[in-house]
C-alpha cells in the first residue's frame, strides 16, 4: 500500500506560501520545516479572533481509540510516521468497517485534485460507493489553483455538502467563511459519540484539537507527523559517480554548489517565545536576515539553475533530467521518483540530505502542525447527509492493513492493479483512476509503506527520525488561530520581496524598511496581541 496522505499526497501539488519552497533554496541559520501559523476561522456571529486550546478544547475533542490493526515494522519516533516494511496478507485483510455506515444517500465533495480527474462514474469510485455505502458526486478541482475555486463556493449560497479545506487556502475571507459556511460536528463526534465512527477515534487527538474553526469543532483532519514533510533531496546516483559526499554545512554546500551547482530549503517559524523569553515574529530573528544574505550568495555564484532564477518550470522534471542535482520537495517524491524513473533512467537513485545548522553543528527545526487538510460539512446539511458524509470519512480514514485501505489506495484487483510476488501494483488505468480526493476525506495516524520497495519506508522513516531529533514545538503548536483582520495584510509584502532579494533585485535596506514598516504597521500591536493569546491559553509548548 502506499503511504497515507498525512504525509504524502496531501502536500504533493498544492504550492507553499514560502519563497524557500517554491525557489528551492538552501537552509542557513535556521532550517526549519513548513510554516506553523495557520490563519482561521471566526465565530458564527462573524469572525472571532483568537483560539480554542487547553481544557476549553479538551471538552470538544472525540474520544481517542487506537487502532489495534497491523503493527509497524518500524515504530513512530521523534514525531515521525510509522513504517511498514514488509508484506501484508492480502488475502488475510481485516475489515476495518464490517458493517456499512452509509445508507447510500447523494453526496456532493468538493476537493482538490492534481494531475488529470478521474471520469464520472469509473469503476473506482463505483466500487467505493458499494463497499462504503456512499453515492458520490466528486466534484475535483485543479490543485493549483484551489484556493480561487474555494473562495468563489464559499462566497455563493451554493455549497456542496462537502469541502476539502487545506491550511494555505485559510487567507483573507476564506478565512473567516470557515466558521460561517460550515457546520459543528460536536454533537456527532464530541467524547465518545465518535466511536460510531472507530476509524476516526483512531485519530491522534492533536489532529483533532487543529480541527477547532471558531470554537468549534469544524474540521475532520488528515492527522500529519510533525517533523519536516520537505526533504532536501539529492541525485546520489551522480554524487556516488563523482565521488561527492552530501554537505553537512553551509560552506561544504557552497563549495560543492560551485562545482556542481543546485539547492535545498529552509522553512523560518513564525511567532515564538524564545529562550530569552521574548515573543518574535519570524522576520525579526537576526538568522533571518543571515538567510537571505547566504541564499542570496547562492544566486550570486551561479550555483541556481536559470529557470529556478526565473521562476519558471517544474524543478521535478530538472532534477529527473539531471539539470539540476539538488531540490526541495514533499515526502512524497522519494517514492514517486523512484518509480516514475524505474524504466526509463533504472541508474537513478534519490536520496534526502539530512538539515543542518550555520556552523555545520544541529540545525533548529519547528514541528508542523499535526493537520493541516480537513474535510468540512456545511451547515443545514440534513442529519442524513452528515452521518452518509462521516461514513465516508471513517472509511477514508482506514488504518494500514486493512480492506478499506486496500480500496481507498489501490482500487479494485484485476481493474486497477495485480498482485506480483504478493504486492499489489497498479496498472495503466489503476495509476488514472485511483489519483483520487477520497484521501483527503480523512486518514489514520501518520504511516509510511510501500510493498514494492520497502527499503524507500525505510529510508523515509530513518529520515523523520533524524530530523525529529532536532525539532521543537512553538508557543502555537497544536493551534488553529485567526488574527484580527486589521492585520490580514501585514505579512502579504514579504515573500515577493525575499524573492527579488535573494536574486539580487532588491537591496538589504529594502528588506530592513519592510521589518520596521512591518513593526509599524502593525506588527508590534500584532506581538501584543499573541501575547495576550498566549497568556490566555497557554504556550503550545
Amino acid at each position: 500500500m502506499k503511504p497515507n496522505a498525512a504525509s504524502a499526497s496531501a502536500s504533493s501539488g498544492p504550492s507553499r506560501r514560502s519563497f524557500l519552497a517554491s525557489t528551492a533554496v538552501a537552509t542557513a541559520a535556521v532550517a526549519g520545516g513548513m510554516p506553523l501559523l495557520t490563519a482561521c476561522s471566526g465565530s458564527d456571529s462573524g469572525s472571532r479572533e483568537g483560539a480554542t486550546s487547553g481544557k476549553a478544547a479538551d471538552k470538544l475533542l472525540p474520544a481517542y481509540v487506537a487502532s489495534t490493526f497491523a503493527k509497524p515494522d518500524i515504530p513512530a519516533k521523534n514525531g515521525s510516521a510509522t513504517g511498514y516494511t514488509g508484506k501484508v496478507d492480502l488475502a488475510a485483510l481485516a475489515a476495518s468497517v464490517p458493517d456499512k455506515l452509509g445508507t447510500g444517500a447523494p453526496l456532493k465533495i468538493m476537493a482538490p485534485l492534481w494531475g488529470a480527474p478521474p471520469k464520472t462514474g469509473n469503476p473506482y469510485y463505483k466500487t467505493l460507493d458499494e463497499v462504503a455505502g456512499t453515492k458520490i458526486t466528486w466534484q475535483n478541482q485543479d490543485g493549483n489553483t484551489y484556493g480561487e475555486k474555494l473562495g468563489a463556493v464559499l462566497a455563493s449560497s451554493s455549497i456542496p455538502d462537502v469541502v476539502v479545506v487545506p491550511d494555505w487556502e485559510l487567507v483573507g475571507k476564506i478565512s473567516s467563511a470557515v466558521t460561517a459556511k460550515f457546520m459543528d460536528l460536536g454533537p456527532y463526534l464530541a467524547g465518545d459519540k465518535v466511536k460510531k465512527y472507530p476509524n476516526l477515534a483512531a485519530i491522534p487527538s492533536d489532529a483533532w484539537r487543529v480541527s477547532i474553526f471558531g470554537g468549534a469543532l469544524r474540521g475532520i483532519p488528515m492527522p500529519a507527523a510533525s517533523v519536516p514533510n520537505i526533504v532536501p533531496y539529492y541525485r546520489k546516483d551522480i554524487f556516488d559517480k563523482k565521488g561527492w559526499s552530501a554537505p553537512k554545512s553551509p560552506d561544504e554546500f557552497l563549495s560543492w554548489a560551485k562545482e556542481a551547482t543546485s539547492v535545498l530549503p529552509a522553512g523560518p517559524l513564525g511567532w515564538n517565545i524564545g529562550d530569552d523569553g521574548k515573543l518574535t515574529y519570524r522576520i525579526e530573528h537576526p538568522e533571518y536576515l543571515e538567510h537571505l544574505e547566504w541564499v542570496r550568495k547562492l544566486f550570486a555564484a551561479g550555483v541556481v539553475h536559470p529557470d529556478d532564477k526565473a521562476n519558471t518550470g517544474v524543478p521535478g522534471q530538472r532534477f529527473t533530467a539531471g539539470q539540476v542535482l539538488v531540490y526541495d520537495q514533499n515526502m512524497s517524491d522519494w517514492y514517486g521518483k523512484t518509480t516514475e524513473q524505474a524504466h526509463s533512467n533504472p541508474d537513478f537513485v534519490i536520496e534526502g540530505m539530512d538539515y543542518f545548522g550555520a556552523d555545520g553543528g544541529n540545525p533548529t527545526l519547528y514541528a508542523g502542525q499535526p493537520a493541516t487538510i480537513w474535510s468540512m460539512i456545511r451547515k443545514g446539511a440534513s442529519k442524513e447527509t452528515i452521518e452518509n458524509a462521516l461514513a465516508a470519512a471513517n472509511f477514508a480514514a482506514a488504518p494500514y492493513g486493512t480492506k478499506e485501505r486496500m480500496y481507498v489506495d489501490y482500487g479494485v484487483e484485476g481493474t486497477h492493479y495485480t498482485v506480483e510476488n504478493g504486492v499489489p501494483v497498479k496498472n495503466d488505468r489503476g495509476i488514472q483512476e485511483v489519483n483520487n480526493a477520497w484521501v483527503l476525506l480523512a486518514a489514520p495516524a501518520p504511516y509510511l509503506a510501500h510493498p514494492d520497495l520497502p527499503e524507500i519506508t525505510r529510508k523515509q522513516v530513518e529520515w523523520q527520525q533524524r530530523q525529529g531529533a532536532f525539532v521543537k514545538k512553538t508557543s502555537t503548536y497544536g493551534m488553529n488561530i485567526v488574527e484580527p483582520s486589521r492585520y490580514a495584510t501585514l505579512r502579504s509584502q514579504f515573500e515577493q520581496l525575499e524573492i527579488d532579494f535573494v536574486r539580487g533585485n532588491k537591496k538589504l535596506s529594502d528588506i530592513q524598511q519592510a521589518i520596521s514598516t512591518w513593526k509599524s504597521s502593525g506588527g508590534d500591536k500584532l506581538r501584543d496581541w499573541y501575547k495576550q493569546l498566549i497568556d490566555k491559553n497557554g504556550s503550545g509548548n
